[in-house]
């Protein structure tokens, strides 16, 4: 877009490039900002930001706006500087184990739309990603969406002859495509099958580590450089943010957390160890928990819709569950020391009746100095939440991703 604005490659033409790339990223990092916060975030001088900024505005790559909250206000309203939202749109993916969820994100930050669907546990690559096709050919037509916290509603039309990216999230770790890990969780091919049916590049990652990302980006912990993510799904993994930054860990591997033993004794676990968290607190767990106690929901909907109901049997179970979940959560603070603890995931949607027994736990368990200085919190972006943390990962709009490696992608396929 930029390019013809530049007939010649001249030492000032370079330095104008890099002043324009320098106002672009900081709108892609931050969003829509003044010129004011512009000149403050950039450091260049008014005069120069005033030129670069009109340039951008006639070569139509960012837009100038008054949001609404400003023009209620006395006196003038304050403009608003943003990319452009016909410039481009990224689309974000996440592969659950039970269902296709996507989102898609135009370049003014703004959420376009959200879809979701349901589907086998053994459902193969192809007809998954057929799924993810139906879906966004859905949002093409805003006949069909959610917005970004779960909820219901018409979406905007996603134009995806404007994609200019699609980020991806699978369960389990990450790794190279050709990798032994890779062939044996049936992604390897994964990256270059999308990329042929949407011809963009396909970034790859984690799924609950991208919703650990959402959540500090847009979602609950949006306030805190700290954060501890932890799902409770029909499996159990989570996310760190440390320090400001998404931490990946070598070979993908962070933020398994479901692998943490709880009980030495317990069941054997997927992943080849013993009585793992994954084995007590997935939701196929609970509702086995909830049934050997009495109960007779034979559906995690059904379990979550007893607890609602405040079944006296769902709620010792979710108190049990609580309490070990808390335990180990209390571990990894120790290690990490995080300053929001955001609990997502299908079995969070019980609220109170978890994340109360949770917390006790967690208080009970740590250290006194750090008793006080952790926020327990539910996630609030729900099933779209990895699709957003995927779109995040795409347009590497947020500081947290300064520091982190590069996700596997088409190139390396």
């Amino acid at each position: 877009m930029l390019s013809s604005m530049h007939p010649h490659d001249g030492p000032l033409t370079r330095l104008r490039r890099g002043h324009e790339q320098s106002v672009l990223e900081l709108l892609r990092k931050y969003g829509p900002l003044s010129r004011a916060e512009l000149g403050t975030r950039s450091g260049l001088s008014r005069t120069t930001l005033y030129d670069i900024v009109a340039g951008l505005v006639t070569s139509r790559a960012v837009v100038v706006g008054t949001p609404y909250i400003e023009a209620r206000k006395r006196g003038r309203p304050m403009e608003k500087l943003s990319l452009n939202p016909a410039a481009g749109e990224a689309v974000g993916i996440d592969f659950a184990r039970r269902a296709v969820h996507v989102a898609a994100v135009n370049l003014a930050h703004e959420v376009v739309g959200s879809a979701s669907e349901g589907h086998a546990a053994d459902l193969s690559w192809p007809e998954r990603v057929d799924i993810a096709v139906q879906l966004l050919d859905s949002l093409t037509t805003g006949a069909r969406g959610e917005s970004a916290a779960g909820g219901s509603g018409r979406a905007q039309a996603v134009h995806l002859g404007a994609l200019r990216a699609i980020g991806v999230g699978v369960v389990g770790p990450t790794t190279d495509p050709g990798s032994e890990s890779a062939h044996a969780q049936g992604i390897d091919g994964l990256p270059d099958l999308l990329r042929k049916r949407f011809g963009v590049p396909v970034l790859l990652d984690n799924n609950t580590r991208l919703a650990a990302l959402a959540e500090a980006v847009w979602g609950a912990a949006a306030d805190s450089s700290d954060v501890l993510y932890l799902r409770l799904s029909h499996g159990v993994g989570g996310g760190l943010v440390v320090g400001g930054a998404l931490h990946r860990g070598r070979h993908g591997l962070s933020g398994e957390f479901g692998h943490i033993t709880v009980d030495p004794a317990g069941e054997r676990c997927e992943c080849g160890g013993t009585g793992c968290l994954e084995t007590l607190a997935s939701l196929d767990a609970v509702l086995r928990r909830y049934r050997a106690a009495g109960g007779r929901a034979d559906s995690p909907a059904r379990f979550l819709a007893a607890a609602t109901a405040a079944d006296p049997t769902a709620l010792e179970v979710l108190a049990r569950v609580g309490g070990e979940v808390g335990g180990v959560l209390a571990a990894i603070c120790h290690a990490v020391g995080p300053g929001v603890i955001v609990v997502g995931g299908e079995l969070a949607q019980a609220g109170d009746a978890l994340l109360e027994p949770v917390e006790r736990a967690l208080r009970q368990h740590l250290m006194p100095l750090a008793r006080h200085h952790v926020d327990v919190r539910r996630a609030t972006l729900g099933e779209a939440g990895s699709a957003l943390g995927g779109i995040a990962l795409v347009l590497h709009e947020t500081p947290l991703l300064t520091h982190y490696p590069q996700p596997v992608s088409e190139e390396n396929a």
